[in-house]
């Protein structure tokens, strides 16, 4: 009997689960529809009073840049490279040599220069010499006059007296005449050769001179050197028995100790940057550091000022585009991580100065 009741009285129990489950089911849709009213807003307002509170006091853009100095190294001279003594990531300080061109050519220009040199002093001197000589010249010649003059002078009291003829008379003055002539062509030519001799160095020296200075230049310049310290780049394409045209780079020196934030802001952001304004920067290689800056210049024009093909507005369809002005960013010391030229990074100006 006992068995017979306790039966329905389960059946009864079962009937009754679906429903204490979805009452279940109901609180809990009750509960959580009661968290997302009340806490959703309240992260909303929040969120929204903190973006009010801090609006205006920063700004941030992603497109910018670390920038460094790069010097494209080329050679000053046309010839076969001889020795390469760097390769990429070599570290290097002003005046150390990279490479060496062939110098045979340019030692060969340097002793025909030394040689012309040599031979416009060796004019040089003979024209001295016969200035020298043209003094010597002119003494004679005058001496010379001195005496045909005296005979001339004899030759006419003896025709006053009538103890020599006319044609003794007029050959003695033809004499003085020749001798005055003679004179007047030393002077002339002591006159030519002083003149050649100009004051100072001669012009031939000079120029002679010069080409040698040229040659030696040019020779020096077979060995090129590192014009600041720094670390090699693009130097793989660099090898021995290459031709080195003058003015083509032949490899790139990167100075890191310089490195720098392009950071082009928008123009509306610009208006209250000042150059000293406390900035942050966060490179995307190096995921949650950030570095301490500051604001170091404020370009002069927009990047369309100076891109290769400034935009032009010649048929007067204007579409108004928001331009961007590029900020210079320096760095608060020297960055614990390597910045490498070309990174991407996010800068933030604060205008606040604290």
């Amino acid at each position: 009997m006992n068995k017979m009741q306790t039966e329905p009285i389960a059946a009864a129990e079962t009937a009754q689960e679906p429903k204490r489950k979805s009452r279940i089911k109901v609180e809990k849709g009750n509960w959580l529809r009661t968290f997302l009213m009340l806490v959703v807003p309240a992260l909303l307002i929040v969120g929204g009073s903190y973006y009010w509170l801090t609006s205006g006091k920063s700004v941030s853009t992603d497109d910018a840049q670390i920038k460094q100095d790069i010097v494209s190294v080329s050679a000053q001279v046309t010839g076969p490279v001889q020795h390469v003594y760097v390769r990429n990531g070599a570290q290097v300080k002003k005046g150390d040599i990279v490479f060496q061109i062939d110098p045979s050519p340019y030692q060969v220009a340097l002793e025909q220069a030394q040689a012309q040199l040599a031979n416009a002093q060796l004019q040089t001197a003979q024209l001295k010499t016969q200035a020298a000589g043209t003094g010597a010249d002119i003494t004679g010649a005058q001496a010379n006059l001195a005496i045909k003059q005296n005979a001339l002078a004899r030759q006419q009291t003896l025709l006053k007296q009538g103890f020599t003829t006319r044609a003794d008379y007029d050959d003695a003055l033809n004499e003085v005449k020749t001798a005055q002539q003679q004179l007047a062509d030393a002077k002339a030519r002591a006159a030519n050769a002083q003149a050649a001799i100009a004051p100072g160095q001669q012009p031939q020296i000079a120029q002679a001179q010069a080409a040698v200075d040229k040659a030696k230049l040019d020779l020096s310049r077979t060995t090129v050197r590192a014009p600041m310290d720094g670390i090699v780049e693009n130097a793989d394409n660099l090898q021995v028995g290459q031709m080195a045209a003058e003015g083509l780079g032949m490899l790139s020196i990167v100075h890191s100790q310089t490195a720098w934030v392009e950071a082009n802001f928008k123009e509306k952001d610009v208006g209250r940057m000042v150059p000293g304004q406390r900035a942050q920067i966060e490179v995307d290689a190096y995921s949650g550091q950030k570095f301490a800056a500051h604001v170091q210049s404020i370009g002069a024009g927009t990047g369309s000022e100076f891109s290769l093909l400034p935009a032009q507005n010649a048929n007067g369809n204007w579409v108004k585009v928001t331009q961007r002005v590029p900020v210079r960013i320096a760095f608060n010391g020297t960055p614990s991580k390597p910045m490498i030229a070309g990174l991407s990074v996010t800068a933030r100006v604060y205008f606040d100065n604290k």
